[in-house]
């Protein structure tokens, strides 16, 4: 018994190896994230109190939770209806298409501001459209939600097709026998399994939203009480050498993260969601 004991115990090297990338993450993750919360919520209700006392951080912080939000019911909508075409019918060059949704993954965000303030400045043809109508949509907040859009497209999708692939065809072909449609087979069978994947990967796109910064500087114009988000406003409080105030609009976004983050495990737990 004890030599079976001894031989189920870590070696020398796996406790290191354990030890080295505990202490990793705590330097790299956790430290940080205590220290700011630290520094920015060290008074508690007083710091939050001081932290949105200025209309200017307040709206820049409703500025950043509405539109994330819009972006993440946007995401869920269409993202979950982009998977389902991919997954399910036959497109010329999908491939192609499959490389641009995780495109955004892989380009700086700034890039990404470029690109979208090249398409719809006030000089592009598309731009002066817009803003012939009266409905410009670069340094507005029109802008802001494209921008989100586009750092966010993969999350949805990449959730919902493994699931999608996963679904017995039978199941669809026996509804369609008892005389489903196409409508109620989806409804019936096909989102049920699909929809807690959907919803945690919208709630990923969310708070991914939430923290963007490298777009939103380039194409929101960042006007104080327009459209100026709650970390464009961060930076310029540290710029302004005010780094409390900043640290404390910081950690209210990222303690909605870190609740995004959690409900989106909770649901992938419990109901079992995989990602590609």
């Amino acid at each position: 018994m004890k030599s079976t004991a001894y031989a189920l115990e870590p070696s020398r090297g796996e406790r290191l190896a354990r030890h080295l990338t505990t202490l990793y993450l705590l330097v790299l993750v956790a430290l940080p994230l205590l220290v700011l919360l630290w520094y920015g919520l060290g008074d508690g209700l007083v710091s939050l109190r001081l932290a949105i006392a200025s209309a200017v951080a307040r709206d820049a912080l409703w500025l950043t939770f509405w539109t994330s939000a819009l972006v993440g019911v946007i995401n869920l909508l269409l993202g979950t209806a982009t998977a389902y075409v991919l997954v399910r019918y036959p497109i010329p060059g999908k491939a192609f298409v499959s490389a641009l949704i995780d495109l955004p993954l892989a380009i700086p965000t700034l890039v990404a501001g470029v690109m979208l303030a090249i398409l719809y400045g006030p000089e592009s043809l598309v731009g002066t459209k817009f803003t012939g109508f009266g409905f410009p949509i670069l340094f507005a907040k029109p802008s802001i939600v494209l921008a989100l859009l586009f750092v966010t497209v993969p999350f949805v999708i990449r959730a919902v097709e493994p699931v999608l692939i996963e679904i017995d065809p039978g199941e669809e072909e026996a509804a369609q026998t008892l005389g489903a449609g196409p409508i109620r087979t989806f409804r019936t069978v096909i989102l049920p399994a699909i929809a807690p994947a959907a919803l945690s990967g919208a709630i990923r796109s969310l708070g991914r939203a939430m923290g963007e910064f490298g777009s939103i500087v380039v194409v929101a114009g960042n006007i104080p009480l327009q459209t100026l988000t709650a970390p464009v406003y961060i930076l310029g409080e540290i710029e302004s050498g005010v780094p409390r105030a900043a640290a404390a609009v910081s950690a209210i976004v990222l303690l909605a993260a870190l609740l995004l983050h959690a409900a989106a495990h909770v649901i992938e737990r419990r109901l079992g969601v995989r990602h590609a």
